[in-house]
């Protein structure tokens, strides 16, 4: 069985692929490869792992109907046509659960950062910019006892939830299609609508995934009913919050501040107005970027090509 590569995964991965007798291509230029070239290196094999933002859509799923399996190397699957893949008998594999604590602790570590003006501050070092003490230009706001809102409360939002309700005694409240009856219960998580949400948060940080209803969620409409103290935090997907938006309502004090590590587009322009304000922080997607959670993601990817290539379902099927 033969099985390309989209981009590099863990090395434990690559092991596991091999001594299970699957032949690997991979993808190992710099830089992202096209719609084209990724049809073209799949027309003679059996399986994908997708690394990166390729579109898995209906062209070409229907170029490369012939795979058994692909599997994501990720949680989120909005990239891909699943209505067309199930069509076509295509299975598909996501890494879900093993990243919830890494893309938790990016979160928590871009609220800190934002709410301390961090990045900006170092960057004023490296500019030079350090010179006398002085007592009251570009402070920051603290965050202990402040009301924390996840929109999206799942296991990402989940673990973000405890680690502030821990660590800083936030209040914690939520807004999701459903109630999470265990958040509820585990960390007392208040059910708001989403109108609350936008009023009572303090810290408003972002774990839904990106579907039809949750693209361009946050707009400047929607930042105007946040609190002017507010910090926005996105982890989940850029598409979720319209950026020229976000920039007008940082640029207006419409809101405080924003933390990101998904942008729209991705890579971020170097020269986005975004980076250089004061109450920002941004990251370049490094939400599950740690040794520990990339080696299990690569274990889960396996699973599923194995189990794909067999013809078996999915230990992790989308």
């Amino acid at each position: 069985m033969k099985v390309f590569i989209s981009g590099n995964i863990a090395p434990i991965g690559l092991k596991q692929l091999e001594d299970n007798n699957i032949s690997i291509t991979q993808w190992k230029e710099e830089r992202q490869i096209t719609a084209e070239e990724l049809v073209q290196a799949c027309k003679d094999k059996d399986g994908l792992i997708s690394v990166g933002p390729n579109r898995i859509d209906a062209a070409f799923l229907n170029a490369c109907k012939h795979l058994k399996v692909i599997a994501l190397h990720s949680v989120g699957f909005d990239q891909v046509d699943i209505t067309e893949a199930k069509k076509l008998n295509i299975a598909i594999g996501n890494t879900p659960g093993v990243l919830s604590s890494a893309t938790a602790d990016t979160a928590f570590l871009l609220m800190l950062a934002v709410s301390r003006k961090a990045f900006y501050l170092h960057k004023k070092i490296i500019n030079g910019g350090w010179k006398n003490y002085e007592p009251t230009p570009e402070l920051g706001i603290e965050i202990n006892g402040k009301t924390l809102g996840i929109f999206g409360l799942g296991k990402i939002g989940l673990e973000l939830a405890k680690k502030c309700a821990a660590a800083y005694q936030m209040k914690i409240i939520y807004h999701n299609r459903s109630r999470n009856q265990e958040a509820e219960k585990e960390i007392g998580a208040e059910y708001v609508s989403f109108e609350e949400l936008l009023a009572q948060s303090d810290v408003l940080s972002v774990h839904t995934a990106l579907t039809a209803e949750t693209k361009d969620k946050f707009t400047l409409e929607v930042f105007d009913k946040m609190k002017p103290n507010a910090i926005f935090i996105n982890t989940a997907r850029g598409g979720i919050h319209n950026e020229k938006d976000l920039i007008k309502a940082l640029e207006d004090k419409v809101i405080w501040g924003a933390g990101l590590d998904v942008t729209n587009p991705e890579p971020m322009d170097k020269s986005n107005p975004l980076l250089s304000m004061e109450s920002v922080a941004v990251l370049p997607h490094i939400g599950s970027a740690t040794e520990e959670t990339r080696d299990a993601m690569a274990k889960l990817i396996v699973e599923n090509i194995v189990a794909g290539l067999k013809g078996e379902k999915l230990p992790y099927q989308v």
